[in-house]
């Protein structure tokens, strides 16, 4: 079964880098959405979402990002998605997500966003 790889980096400015690699899907969605919840519960609310190493993404797994966005926001942050693949970013596009978050290049270009 495809896995997902979650790795977390704190940058400046308190900023988390999460980048995934892998397979995000029904199977493996509620292993980021608890990774993610423990940054939330660290105080952490300003993610960077580097996807260059994610080969897939499901509706499922789409659903984490959409679930965790309002709390970061209420919460004085915000995701950023970077680095899609063209397949991670036609799900995004079709899904109409493209419009609701704010999707850049690279980890330099996220972090202007905050």
């Amino acid at each position: 079964m495809p896995e997902l790889d979650i790795k977390n980096v704190d940058l400046d400015d308190g900023i988390t880098q999460v980048s995934l690699s892998g397979f995000l899907d029904a199977h493996t969605f509620e292993q980021l959405d608890e990774s993610i919840g423990d940054l939330f519960n660290e105080g952490k609310f300003k993610l960077i979402i580097d996807l260059a190493g994610l080969e897939y993404i499901s509706s499922a797994g789409a659903g984490v990002f959409i679930g965790s966005l309002a709390e970061a926001q209420e919460n004085g942050g915000n995701i950023v998605i970077t680095s899609t693949t063209p397949n991670v970013f036609e799900v995004f596009d079709l899904l109409g997500l493209t419009q609701i978050f704010s999707m850049v290049d690279d980890v330099e270009s996220a972090k202007k966003v905050f």
